[in-house]
């Protein structure tokens, strides 16, 4: 544990888009400065040197509490060896109701309360630690990735109503219309009268260039042939505009999600690479390699991971992981009652991340999907038996990484057919590993 004796400056920064209030606390809890700093390189730089001519050069006085554990004020402030510690906002709530009950709030208090709750409840805070610049990229390209998709559903979505007003046959071949070559086909039969004199060879080539063999050409014109309905007269040109509008919108999308699954999918061959020495021995597999290994998990899962995860990753901290994760039920306990709820406060894309790698997994992994059935047997929803796995893959994982192995599932122990506590995320299956690595 770090002690507060290190530091002789405890800094306190309210972020802001703007500007940021800074108060500067000595060990003894008296306020040295206050200043409010605008947002620029400039205005940063002459915070920093400031502080340090204050510590006499001495950054490894200076410790610096603040909300945002990234951005460029956090790593201009790392670049320069000055400790930064972030806390989570709900924890500095409850820390401003010891400097005032009557709830007030405002920027000036914030930062005095991170400053001065920082001198005196260290290990309530976490210390930042600049991500590697390919973890970096990783987040920012999974996030990315999380927003072309909805981007791409929100399209759709409009795509299918304007064509159900209209055209309700030729969401036959495609109710979701999320697919490529029927883009290309409604871009070519915009309309029941098109489709009426539309050559089979047109839809021939649509079909071929997509490579789709579950349907003929044949199939798709009966379809589109099927009589259509009657709408009122400038319905038909009101919703071919509209879709008009929309094709090359929704191709545009597309093109960009599969450019950034190819960025990410670089981004993880990079980090998982097994790079050999100069006598061509081989150095031991990387953290990308030994995720990606494990059934369930694949690019976006993995890339989500690395990003949103990666000090955790690295210190191996399978506590931290299964709290961010959202795998880490809270529990709440008074006198003979006893509810075990869900965990809401946690990173949402890493717990989304994990909720689909537990749902693929348990269909790969035979152990996992006994596992299932047996929570799902006692009672479990099917949220609450997928974070039991999620939970599990976590506990693997780390065992994993530690001894720097790929998953075998040889290695993993019997599943109990009967856990003796579904609400509890206790160890369900034996993980045979080294003593003091298994949680």
């Amino acid at each position: 544990m770090e002690l507060t004796a290190e530091y002789g400056f405890f800094v306190g920064i309210d972020w802001a888009t703007e500007a940021h209030q800074v108060t500067v606390v000595d060990p003894r809890g008296n306020v040295l400065n206050e200043r409010s700093v605008p947002h620029s390189g400039a205005a940063i730089t002459e915070l920093i040197d400031w502080l340090i001519a204050r510590a006499d050069g001495d950054t490894g006085r200076i410790a610096v509490a603040i909300e945002v554990p990234r951005g460029a004020l956090v790593e201009m402030l790392y670049e320069r060896g000055i400790a930064v510690y972030s806390i989570n906002p709900k924890q500095l709530d409850r820390l401003r109701d010891r400097h005032t009950v009557a709830g007030a709030k405002d920027d000036r208090l914030d930062a005095y309360v991170l400053g001065d709750s920082l001198r005196t409840d260290l290990p309530l805070f976490r210390r930042v630690k600049i991500d590697d610049p390919v973890s970096i990229q990783l987040r920012e390209f999974s996030r990315l990735h999380d927003d072309l998709r909805e981007e791409l559903s929100r399209l759709t979505n409009r795509l299918r109503d304007q064509l159900y007003r209209f055209f309700p046959q030729m969401l036959r071949l495609c109710p979701a219309a999320n697919e490529p070559w029927f883009w290309d086909l409604v871009k070519r039969v915009p309309s029941p009268a098109r489709a009426a004199v539309l050559r089979p060879a047109t839809i021939r080539a649509v079909l071929q260039k997509h490579r789709i063999r579950r349907l003929t050409a044949e199939d798709v014109l009966t379809q589109l042939r099927t009589p259509p309905v009657r709408v009122a007269p400038g319905t038909l040109e009101a919703a071919r505009g509209h879709i008009e509008m929309l094709l090359p919108r929704l191709q545009l999308v597309h093109a960009q999600q599969q450019a950034n699954d190819k960025r990410l999918q670089g981004l993880l061959e990079k980090l998982g690479s097994v790079e050999a020495d100069d006598q061509g021995q081989k150095h031991e597999h990387r953290d990308a390699a030994i995720i990606l290994s494990m059934p369930g998990i694949g690019i976006h899962v993995a890339a989500t991971m690395l990003g949103e995860a990666a000090q955790a990753l690295a210190e191996r901290d399978y506590d931290a992981l299964r709290t961010h994760s959202g795998q880490a039920p809270v529990t709440r306990r008074s006198g003979k009652r006893k509810l075990v709820l869900r965990r809401r406060a946690c990173n949402s894309a890493l717990a989304d991340a994990l909720y689909h790698a537990a749902r693929v997994h348990v269909q790969r992994d035979p152990a996992a999907n006994a596992l299932y059935a047996a929570h799902r047997q006692q009672g479990a929803s099917h949220g609450r038996a997928l974070r039991s796995i999620g939970d599990r893959m976590l506990r693997i994982l780390v065992a994993m990484l530690r001894t720097r192995t790929l998953y075998d599932p040889d290695r993993i122990g019997r599943t109990r057919s009967q856990p003796a506590d579904p609400s509890s995320q206790a160890a369900d299956l034996i993980v045979h590993v080294p003593a003091g690595i298994a949680a």
